[in-house]
C-alpha cells in the first residue's frame, strides 16, 4: 500500500474529495500535485500536506483549457498517478436543463477528463513503467437520479471510458479504474441538504444509513493507486453505502 517515490496529479484537489485523495496519497508516501484553478486555495492545501510531512507542490490550471493541460503535462516530469477529480453538477429537470448548463457539466465532467487523463497517460506510456489512473465517478454513473440527467449523462460517460481506457493502456501496464462514491459531505453537495425532504431520501437510499465522509474515500484511492490493486483495471469501485445495491 506504499507509493514511495512515485508522482501522482490530482485535479480539483482544492478541496473535498481532491484534497481527501491528495493528502491519502502523499501520506502513503507519493510527491502529489494538486490542480485547481484557485491558487490560495491548493497552495494553503499543498502547505498543508508538507506540515504533515508529505511532499505537495501546487499546479494552478484550469483543466478545460486543453492546450494548457497539455502544456503543463508535457514540461514536468511523468506522473505514475492520475485521480481524475475534477467535476461539477447542476441539479435541474430535465425540462429545464439549459445549453449552458450542459456544456458546463459535460465540458468538465467528461471532456476535461478525457484529456487530462490523455495527456498524462501518454507520458506514463512513453516512460514504459505503467501506472494507474482512477477517475472519480459517481453512484449516478451506474444508476438514474432525479435533476441529474446531465450529470449521470457524464458519470455514466466516465465509466464507459473507464473500461475502454483499461483495454487500450494495458499493453503499457497502465491501469484505469473508477470510484463510485455516494453522497459525501463536500461544500460542492452541503447545500443540497437544507432541503430536508431530499437529505431525508439520501440517507433513505444510502444503506449504511449516513452520507459518506471524504476520509471514506481516502483508502479506495491509495489501493487503486499502487500495486496492490496490480491486477485490478476496467472496474469500478463503489463508495456507495450500498445505494446501488438495490
Amino acid at each position: 500500500m506504499r507509493l514511495d517515490g512515485r508522482r501522482a496529479l490530482v485535479t480539483g484537489a482544492g478541496r473535498g474529495i481532491g484534497l481527501a485523495a491528495a493528502a491519502a496519497l502523499a501520506s502513503a508516501g507519493a510527491h502529489v500535485t494538486l490542480v485547481a484553478r484557485t491558487g490560495s486555495e491548493i497552495t494553503q492545501a499543498a502547505a498543508d500536506i508538507r506540515a504533515e510531512g508529505g511532499q505537495a507542490s501546487a499546479l494552478v490550471l484550469d483543466v478545460t483549457e486543453l492546450i494548457a493541460v497539455r502544456a503543463a503535462v508535457d514540461v514536468t516530469d511523468p506522473f505514475d498517478i492520475l485521480v481524475n477529480n475534477a467535476g461539477t453538477n447542476r441539479p435541474r429537470t430535465f425540462l429545464e436543463v439549459t445549453e449552458d448548463d450542459y456544456d458546463t457539466i459535460s465540458n468538465l465532467n467528461q471532456k476535461a477528463a478525457y484529456f487530462v487523463a490523455q495527456a498524462v497517460a501518454r507520458r506514463m506510456a512513453a516512460t514504459g513503467r505503467g501506472g494507474s489512473i482512477i477517475h472519480v465517478s459517481s453512484q449516478m454513473g451506474h444508476v438514474g437520479g432525479q435533476n441529474r440527467t446531465v450529470y449521470c449523462m457524464t458519470k455514466h460517460g466516465i465509466e464507459g471510458l473507464t473500461k475502454a481506457m483499461a483495454i487500450d493502456l494495458a499493453p503499457y501496464g497502465i491501469r484505469v479504474n473508477s470510484i463510485g462514491p455516494t453522497f459525501v459531505d463536500t461544500p460542492l453537495t452541503r447545500p443540497f441538504f437544507t432541503n430536508p425532504a431530499f437529505r431525508d431520501d439520501v440517507l433513505r437510499r444510502i444503506k449504511l444509513g449516513r452520507l459518506a465522509t471524504v476520509e471514506d474515500l481516502m483508502g479506495a484511492v491509495v489501493l487503486l493507486a499502487g500495486d496492490a490493486a496490480a491486477m485490478i483495471t476496467g472496474t469500478a469501485l463503489m463508495v456507495d453505502g450500498g445505494w446501488t445495491a438495490e
